[in-house]
């Protein structure tokens, strides 16, 4: 199979996956009360993209009182997230892509949005799944998400040879940039950064020039605003910038993760590992649960 075959498969599929998310999630929607998100790396960002949420370990340092736990996890193995869900006192949903897990066998609750589990590593439309279901189970209509995802399919960033890489995004869209950075880190192995938008203004200049590849998310209303002060900021700067129009998180991160199986073709990688066929970045992965 080609390098990155798994992984631009699954980015293809994000449209007939999505068709089937309102379907998966029936009539079931998140009750009154407090509810608390949880997850890890991708799941996490799926996570914070429906409300207040924890990252798993600060859920195990920290247990969150809250009246439903919702925890996010595609193929319901994640060790953090199953150790915040075990101690939570609460009654917890999940929101996974299989039926038969670990974490299923605790929650009161399973919802699996996706058709399958996604053989790349390099996660893509289960994020966008997760995203969209945890968007119906608030009440949102979500069947217009897979047209327009099939849209932005056709859009592509071009590549560069830069090594170096930023995402800034604020509100709405800071998911989208600790996700996007996530993909180009595991997918094309840059050293890329996700940076909140008013933070960026705040002394994390001094370490940007003209080396650097940036994409600013541009938000709406007080955001927006903000996104094209960083966006000015950072040319004066000499930074090759992208000021990105946002719409929803399922639709923004779709670009990102277009340019990451493009870069990783430029720079002969493959994504679909992140790395864990090479026996140093295995020997990694083993070292933790």
């Amino acid at each position: 199979m080609a390098r990155g075959e798994q992984t631009r498969r699954s980015i293809a599929a994000q449209p007939e996956w999505l068709r089937g998310v309102e379907r998966r999630v029936g009539e079931r929607r998140l009750p009154a009360g407090r509810i608390v998100f949880t997850g890890c790396g991708t799941s996490f960002h799926a996570a914070q993209t429906a409300g207040e949420a924890v990252q798993a370990l600060e859920a195990v340092l920290a247990p969150p009182e809250a009246d439903l736990l919702v925890a996010v996890s595609h193929e319901g193995t994640t060790a953090l997230t199953l150790e915040v869900v075990r101690a939570f006192a609460g009654p917890v949903w999940l929101v996974t892509g299989t039926e038969q897990s670990p974490l299923a066998d605790e929650a009161d609750e399973a919802f699996v949005v996706a058709p399958a589990i996604e053989e790349s590593y390099c996660h893509t439309a289960s994020y966008t799944c997760a995203v969209a279901a945890l968007a119906a189970l608030r009440g949102e209509a979500v069947e217009w998400l897979a047209n327009v995802v099939e849209r932005a399919l056709e859009e592509r960033e071009p590549v560069s040879d830069h090594e170096r890489w930023l995402v800034i995004g604020a509100g709405r869209d800071w998911p989208t940039a600790q996700e996007a950075v996530l993909k180009l880190r595991e997918g094309a192995f840059v050293a890329a950064e996700a940076h909140h938008t008013e933070q960026l203004l705040h002394g994390h200049l001094a370490a940007v020039d003209e080396t650097v590849r940036a994409f600013v998310l541009e938000g709406q209303g007080r955001a927006g605003e903000r996104a094209r002060d960083a966006a000015a900021a950072l040319r004066e700067l000499g930074c090759e910038t992208t000021l990105v129009p946002t719409s929803h998180p399922v639709v923004d991160i779709v670009r990102f993760q277009l340019l990451t199986v493009d870069l990783a073709e430029h720079r002969g990688v493959d994504p679909d590992w992140i790395r864990r066929d090479d026996e140093r970045w295995a020997r990694a992965r083993a070292a933790y649960s």
